[in-house]
């Protein structure tokens, strides 16, 4: 059976057949229903213009940008599926390395698959002497964010493929998947190498070449120099659960970026920038910070009041898409069981899990549904194996970017629309 609104407009009196399409109508439905202009807005020029309807949607929370097939979440059931697996099926039976094909290829790869992307990545990410002078550049005690995007431009600089993209009328990328696949296979790796050579700057350790036989993960790691297999296996499972979150602010902005026919690294860049927001990932930053001036897990109690009567924000909690409990959160806490020494060793997650403890308890967050985020909480899990706060949000952005890619690549398979927002103009008042 077809569903249908039945939209009457009351300027005109006309009546419109507006098609539902799952839970969903279009915007260009919408867009039949008009009203001829005034006479003072058609002028003199004896052209008769109609004005159709817009939707005015700030912040896009109920307007859909796009048709995918990649991740399904269902806020009100609390559940995340990737390419309809269930995650916690991938999530205890697999490692990010499946996963990250799984998003990105719509399957599960086969050894030989793994090793291919494997090959592409190592060659990918040893850097040309140009991305080293520009990470060691920087102060060692710089912000770990100015120094990504510097690392990347170099990247990118560096990259044939990346500077043809600009001068060239045809489409390096759209309806060119295999061009596309090796790009973005080389941004990751980009990726990958950058937040390395950041954190090996910044530690004054020397920076370890990849190898091919090793995965996305388990090279970052060996380029930074961390050998603790505890550390390997414990992101193996994390980087699943934040593999993809559907259409995030990070991954619009990519995909934003991406409409322009523009390459895969310079998209990912714009992600990245989104992604540093104090409203997106830079939440953790900031939470980190109140975390730290805290203290001690004594003094949670007045910090949480003052929040209650609004002279203070709890960053790293609430999600606006979840209205039951996230499904990432019992999965996140399976691993940090596993790390609870160290969790209830460091003076920082003390603080994280006695306001966590409070807020669970306090009618205030709960009949809110405040708890700390998926997000947030894996992040503990990064201070527990020995993460510098600032080098977190790099490597969380990192696990995300083959998501973002997923749908980027996605979108080079379906027909090219330059996003354009639109805007209602407001006639400024008179001073």
């Amino acid at each position: 059976m077809e569903h249908h609104l039945q939209v009457v407009d009351s300027r005109t009196g006309k009546s419109y057949k507006i098609p539902i399409e799952g839970d969903y109508i279009r915007a260009a439905d919408i867009g039949r229903i008009s009203i001829p202009a005034s006479k003072a807005e058609n002028g003199d020029r004896g052209i008769q213009i109609s004005r159709p309807l817009h939707i005015l949607d700030n912040g896009f929370q109920h307007t859909a940008c796009m048709e995918s097939s990649i991740t399904h979440i269902d806020g009100q059931r609390g559940t995340i599926r990737y390419r309809e697996f269930p995650i916690e099926g991938l999530f205890h039976e697999y490692v990010y390395e499946d996963v990250m094909h799984l998003i990105i290829w719509g399957h599960l790869p086969s050894q030989q698959e793994k090793d291919h992307v494997r090959e592409i990545m190592s060659k990918a990410m040893n850097p040309p002497k140009s991305v080293e002078d520009v990470i060691s550049s920087f102060p060692r005690d710089a912000e770990t964010f100015p120094m990504i995007i510097a690392g990347m431009s170099a990247f990118a600089a560096s990259d044939k493929v990346i500077c043809a993209t600009r001068h060239q009328q045809a489409s390096m990328f759209h309806g060119h998947l295999d061009i596309a696949d090796e790009a973005l296979t080389r941004t990751i790796a980009y990726l990958a190498t950058t937040i390395a050579l950041i954190y090996c700057h910044k530690n004054h350790k020397e920076f370890t070449p990849p190898v091919s036989s090793r995965s996305l993960l388990g090279n970052l790691l060996l380029m930074m120099g961390i050998t603790d297999p505890k550390v390997e296996a414990g992101l193996n499972k994390l980087w699943i659960l934040y593999a993809d979150h559907e259409m995030t602010n990070s991954t619009a902005a990519v995909l934003h970026a991406g409409s322009t026919l523009t390459d895969p690294t310079s998209a990912v860049i714009s992600g990245i920038i989104s992604g540093y927001g104090p409203l997106h990932g830079g939440a953790i930053d900031l939470a980190y910070e109140a975390f730290r001036q805290i203290g001690t897990p004594e003094r949670v109690p007045p910090f949480i009041e003052r929040i209650k009567a609004k002279n203070g924000r709890l960053f790293g909690y609430g999600h606006r898409i979840y209205k039951t409990r996230d499904p990432r959160v019992s999965l996140i806490e399976e691993l940090l069981e596993e790390h609870r020494e160290a969790v209830d060793a460091n003076p920082l997650l003390r603080v994280a899990m006695a306001i966590d403890k409070f807020a669970s308890q306090d009618s205030y967050f709960v009949e809110r549904g405040l708890k700390a985020n998926a997000d947030l909480m894996g992040c503990f899990l990064y201070t527990a194996m020995g993460f510098d706060t600032d080098m977190i949000v790099a490597i969380t952005i990192l696990s995300r970017t083959p998501g973002a890619l997923a749908h980027w690549r996605e979108s080079l398979t379906q027909p090219v629309k330059l996003w354009r927002p639109q805007q209602k103009y407001i006639v400024p008042l008179a001073n």
